[in-house]
């Protein structure tokens, strides 16, 4: 793919693989200021991303949401995610009023480890989310704080998944690696759990913990990319697991957080060469699967 068919890639695309669209379930919509500290901090080449990030997306959310749907995109999130006490249930609430008024986002929530996050997880649940977003790395705290058990088995109850940020890529947290989440898993067998950014960078680790478990999923937000790929290049050796895994992959992008064109993860996903049966599955398939979208 070149800049000169990057517009007409995706639709040749789709049409290709008979796909009615894309679901992506890595994409960040939020209160307008909490995204605009967000994107101040990718300016700022801040220490979690450690290197020039420019914002290909910057719009206001109506734009951002007309570009999303003319990318083919039939399903989305609204990811959010706290970094402090007294923070998770507003963005909630933020959150479901966002789904309220855009149907084909999945209605999205999250909650950090303090003193009545059951409560607004399960007021959370009730009113309808699908999905929960989790950053250990942002919110720097430990996936198995005892605060957490409870939110935890309401999650692996109602067999919702979280998407988290786990890996200790683009940089290490305190909390990051698959320690942790092994250790969650070991708690709660049955959690469905979605790894962000294919557990950047410990791969093959979490590649493991998705064969051992059948509720833990990955996402590809970024990898494969030429731009993720100069950083933490994904090892060749493991694309056979990958493709192997191909019912537990699925699509994510980070919209509009990116610094390249949507198009280029997509492309970097084909040009794996694992197959258009993977492709497809990644693409919108599988997503349908977890969220029966159907």
């Amino acid at each position: 793919m070149t800049a000169d068919n990057e517009d007409n890639y995706l639709p040749e695309l789709r049409s290709r693989l008979g796909l009615p669209g894309f679901v992506d379930v890595h994409t960040h919509f939020m209160p307008e200021q909490v995204l605009r500290k967000v994107w101040a901090y990718f300016d700022s080449a801040g220490p979690l991303t450690g290197r020039a990030w420019p914002i290909t997306y910057r719009d206001d959310e109506q734009v951002r949401l007309k570009t999303l749907r003319g990318f083919g995109v039939r399903a989305f999130t609204a990811l959010v995610y706290p970094h402090k006490p007294d923070m998770a249930a507003w963005l909630n609430e933020w959150t479901a009023d966002f789904a309220a008024r855009t149907p084909d986002c999945l209605h999205t929530a999250t909650f950090y480890p303090e003193h009545g996050a059951d409560s607004y997880t399960e007021v959370a649940i009730e009113a309808g989310a699908r999905i929960f977003k989790v950053h250990v790395q942002v919110g720097d705290f430990h996936p198995g704080d005892p605060l957490l058990r409870p939110v935890w088995g309401l999650l692996a109850e109602a067999g919702i998944p979280a998407l988290i940020h786990c890996g200790s890529g683009p940089a290490p947290g305190s909390f990051t690696g698959p320690e942790p989440i092994a250790a969650l898993l070991q708690r709660f067998p049955g959690l469905r759990l979605i790894i962000a950014h294919m557990g950047n960078s410990e791969y093959a680790e979490f590649l493991d913990l998705a064969e051992r478990y059948e509720g833990v999923h990955l996402d590809t937000t970024m990898v494969w990319t030429d731009f993720s790929e100069n950083d933490a290049p994904y090892p060749v050796s493991e694309l056979p697991r990958v493709r192997d895994l191909g019912e537990r992959i699925l699509f994510g992008s980070d919209f509009p957080n990116i610094p390249y064109p949507y198009a280029h993860q997509v492309y970097a996903l084909e040009r794996l060469g694992l197959g258009d049966a993977w492709l497809r599955n990644v693409l919108h398939d599988n997503g349908v699967r977890l969220f029966d979208l159907s």
